[in-house]
């Protein structure tokens, strides 16, 4: 089985899914712009091959390079980059050499936040009702009928990027002065006191889902992003049923197969559930690794094993609560990290420097920790984000 990486290095993750392809008995080749010397070296012994290009963006020149691959390997049976950035560049990759996988028709209800809205609709799941505009006329109009307070995301985007809060008739007037209006926006209510939390998890090659999990933010997107805030993200021990059912409607109307989801909902105080957003790929920065803690479990390996057909009827999990806490080193704390090591001992999986790219919306310091209770979850939060 030849299976091409796109940018096997970065970010991390892709260096994880590598080495487990490989032990699965896959060719993993890697496409990247990265020189091949500076490859970290277990990377390197994960991959039958690599091919740098001079610009991971020039679609010709990265269809050449995968023609070349072809050449040398034979068909590719898979090609996967597992982030946002380039989903419709490995679509196009896909549709040129009749590769399996997602095809640029099957993206739109994916990266349209308005087609999304359709979706979840039909799949019998609650939205909030917003407007797709295109002009300021539009957005006047929409904000006649809507009101203040609003929110305004692009209707394709990633994350909270470019997504603003509008209050007032003096912040829409910044907004307008800096919008080019080459880039559609999605506008909907702002919805008060809602609690970010997702629906997770990974399917096969028949859409079944073979994974699932969920976790929720301590605090909003939008304010983590505006006031830099540090912030927790908890794996739940066990998935609200309410949201299990939502989650699984729209993933059976999706109807993606073999590929990670990351849906997005707002928990509303009546504990209902608001769609907000469904991602064709894993939730992003160290969740996956949060998710291997919680669940005593590898899903590289278990990604691995389903696209070769080697997956388990059952996987053998065993469940925790995982606590990622993102700090942002602007802020003074009480404890030193070596204090965090020192109080939770093999409960503390993982502490690590984020990446400088993600670092303005994702903190500067990861640190994992597990736990058995809701008690002990709130516990670690206190502690380790607890300021001078």
């Amino acid at each position: 089985m030849n299976v091409i990486l796109i940018s096997p290095h970065f970010p991390k993750a892709n260096q994880y899914f590598a080495k487990s392809l490989k032990e699965q008995g896959v060719n993993v080749l890697g496409l990247g712009q990265e020189p091949y010397e500076q490859l970290p070296d277990q990377l390197k012994e994960s991959l039958t091959e690599y091919f740098r290009v001079e610009n991971l963006e020039d679609l010709e020149e990265a269809k050449r390079a995968v023609a070349f691959l072809i050449f040398k390997h034979g068909p590719i049976d898979r090609l996967e980059s597992f982030s946002e950035y380039w989903l419709e560049f490995d679509a196009q990759l896909r549709e040129q050499f009749n590769i399996p996988g997602l095809k640029s028709n099957q993206l739109t209800k994916t990266k349209h936040k308005s087609a999304m809205k359709k979706v979840f609709k039909k799949a019998g799941v609650p939205v909030v009702e917003g407007r797709l505009v295109k002009s300021v006329t539009g957005l006047t109009n929409a904000l006649r009928q809507l009101g203040f307070p609003v929110v305004l995301k692009p209707d394709v985007g990633v994350g909270a990027q470019e997504t603003f809060k509008i209050s007032n008739h003096e912040e829409l007037e910044t907004f307008q002065a800096q919008w080019d209006d080459q880039v559609p926006y999605f506008v909907e209510p702002y919805i008060e006191n809602g609690q970010l939390c997702t629906f997770d998890g990974l399917v096969d090659a028949n859409g079944t889902i073979v994974f699932q999990t969920s976790f929720y933010y301590t605090s909003p997107a939008l304010e983590l992003l505006r006031d830099k805030l540090d912030y927790a993200t908890v794996v739940e021990k066990e998935i609200d049923p309410k949201l299990a059912d939502y989650g699984k409607a729209i993933v059976k109307e999706m109807g993606m197969k073999e590929r990670f989801f990351h849906i997005e909902f707002f928990r509303l105080p009546n504990h209902d559930y608001i769609a907000l957003e469904y991602n064709n790929r894993p939730a992003g920065g160290y969740i996956l690794d949060l998710y291997n803690y919680a669940y005593s479990c590898d899903l590289y390996t278990i990604y691995a094993q389903m696209l070769t057909g080697k997956l388990p009827e059952t996987l053998n999990l065993h469940q925790e609560y995982g606590v990622g806490i993102a700090r942002r080193n602007h802020i003074n704390y009480q404890h030193h990290l070596d204090d965090i090591r020192q109080k939770y001992q093999t409960a503390c999986k993982l502490i690590e420097q984020i990446p400088d790219l993600f670092a303005p919306s994702m903190g500067d310091i990861f640190i994992a920790i597990t736990a058995s209770t809701p008690a002990e979850v709130e516990e670690i939060i206190s502690y380790v984000m607890e300021s001078v």
